[in-house]
């Protein structure tokens, strides 16, 4: 099995550590453990962009973090990160991330490189 999908089960049952869960119970935006979960994303993007059929605790996953993170902190009162342009550009490539998975690509030129945030 590939580390990328033990990783998205971590996250996506918001187990001890993970992103989703130091966000929502800690209101922390945990730099090291959104980059972990970012980079799970891109490689189920990769791996599944020409599947036909996807797991449904996957795609309840990213659509979850797609809908919940931007909305949990975009509350006035939420501890961002600083600078914004990193929170920004977060928030952003999740959208760019769940569109990839749910379309089977993404919307940028095939030379586009995915440079860690």
């Amino acid at each position: 099995m590939h580390e990328f999908v033990e990783v998205l089960r971590q996250e996506f049952r918001a187990d001890e550590g993970s992103f989703l869960l130091r966000l929502r119970g800690d209101l922390e935006w945990d730099r090291a453990a959104f980059t972990r979960l970012e980079r799970a994303m891109r490689a189920a993007c990769e791996r599944y962009q020409s599947s036909e059929r996807l797991d449904r605790w996957l795609v309840e996953g990213f659509h979850e973090v797609a809908t919940w993170v931007p909305s949990w902190t975009s509350h006035p009162d939420f501890p961002r990160p600083s600078p914004d342009a990193y929170y920004q550009a977060c928030v952003e490539r999740i959208g760019d991330l769940a569109d990839w998975f749910f379309r089977g690509r993404h919307n940028y030129s095939e030379q586009h490189a995915w440079v860690d945030l």
